[in-house]
């Protein structure tokens, strides 16, 4: 059976503890937990919860390890947000929320959720970020909020 790797950003897992996103961040979080989907966790994303309230930095310990895959940020990926940068996509001073793009990116993950809309979700960041992937001979990125990624069953 096939299951999304879900590329999951610091907003998603803090979107858990926040009343506008609690409900689908956490139903998402309970398709992780069933195994419906893979939950994809990034070096950065480790490096921004050490930050966190605690609440927010345990939530990960409720999906299993077998549900969970982690990647890292590579000197491919780094290449890559250059080129966003470059593009003029983001600024450098944003160059954290281009390196999500890229992990979830190169390592051909099947869609990123985020709640951060001013320079994920954001359709005219999504046409960028895309356009450079595709010039670059990279697939396309699904970028979607929880709430657009969740079984409705």
């Amino acid at each position: 059976m096939f299951k999304f790797r879900i590329y999951i950003d610091t907003s998603v897992i803090g979107g858990c503890f926040d009343d506008e996103f609690a409900e689908y961040s956490n139903l998402l979080f309970h398709d992780f937990k069933s195994g419906k989907k893979i939950a994809v966790v990034s070096n950065i994303t480790l490096k921004e919860l050490k930050q966190a309230p605690e609440n927010v930095r345990k939530k990960l310990e409720e999906i299993p390890q077998d549900n969970i895959e982690y990647v890292a940020l590579t000197e491919e990926a780094e290449e890559l947000s250059q080129k966003y940068i470059e593009s003029g996509v983001v600024s450098s001073s944003y160059l954290l929320d281009a390196e999500h793009i890229v992990i979830a990116t190169v390592e051909r993950i099947d869609l990123l959720a985020s709640w951060n809309f001013k320079h994920i979700v954001n359709i005219n960041r999504i046409r960028g970020f895309n356009s450079v992937n595709l010039r670059e001979g990279y697939q396309l990125l699904e970028i979607r909020t929880p709430m657009e990624v969740i079984d409705e069953d």
